[in-house]
């Protein structure tokens, strides 16, 4: 006798919704059920799993199939909310790709916390935090978080300082140099940050102000010289495996 399938299969598609989920039934309209219907060729009796960023992934089944819209019904929990890192990556925007990638790469990894940093090489002083969030939802769909990273409003390096929290630790990726990355993460545990600068660095007067900080943990990334994304993408994924959820 062979193995009973799995049950919802791993090829379930999967979605955030905005509206709290709960046992009972809900209807999906707009990109979400052109997606299932046009896209996934969703029938009904077929499964989705479901997540609003609040209570954990659920799983419903589509009971009415229009075409242009998707009723649910929502059946049971599957996994509860799940528990983030405190991880703030705060970042000077980039040029648009970049700083996409930059955001969808911060979500996968497991950052809590998008704050856009202005800086005076900052190229783009105006990025688009709904695009920024859309794609972290995205990010968050394809890799099976249940809750989004915040999306934080663009904030100025000096305004940043001045108002950082007395018990967060703001990793500086520094490109003159500091203590290699993982040795200082795992040297400070606890709530923290990571500070990666624009495509032309932070100047001189920036670079005295970050360390001033009580805070601030100047670190290194290694020998070569790292694009600001790559850089953000390498430092999270120090903190998540010296102090995050990777151990």
């Amino acid at each position: 006798m062979g193995a009973t399938p799995a049950w919802p299969p791993r090829s379930t598609p999967r979605l955030f919704v905005e509206t709290p989920l709960g046992a009972g039934a809900l209807t999906l309209t707009g990109p979400q059920a052109h997606y299932l219907v046009s896209v996934m060729r969703m029938k009904v009796g077929e499964p989705v799993k479901l997540f609003d960023g609040v209570s954990g992934e659920w799983l419903a089944v589509a009971t009415d199939v229009a075409r242009r819209d998707v009723t649910l019904d929502v059946q049971q929990q599957l996994t509860p909310l799940e528990h983030v890192p405190d991880l703030w990556l705060c970042a000077a925007p980039l040029k648009k790709g970049r700083v996409d990638w930059m955001a969808e790469k911060a979500c996968e990894l497991g950052v809590a916390r998008l704050v856009p940093v202005v800086t005076r090489r900052t190229v783009v002083d105006k990025p688009n935090t709904d695009r920024l969030a859309a794609h972290m939802i995205e990010a968050a769909e394809q890799c099976g978080r249940t809750a989004v990273p915040q999306v934080a409003e663009p904030v100025k390096l000096a305004a940043l300082l001045r108002d950082w929290p007395q018990t967060r630790h703001l990793f500086f990726a520094d490109e003159l140099g500091g203590t290699p990355a993982a040795e200082a993460m795992r040297a400070a545990p606890g709530p923290a940050a990571i500070l990666i600068g624009p495509e032309g660095g932070f100047d001189d007067d920036e670079r005295a102000a970050i360390r001033a900080l009580s805070q601030s943990v100047p670190i290194a990334l290694g020998p070569r010289i790292l694009r600001a994304d790559t850089a953000a993408a390498a430092a999270v994924a120090l903190w998540m495996a010296s102090a995050g959820d990777w151990r």
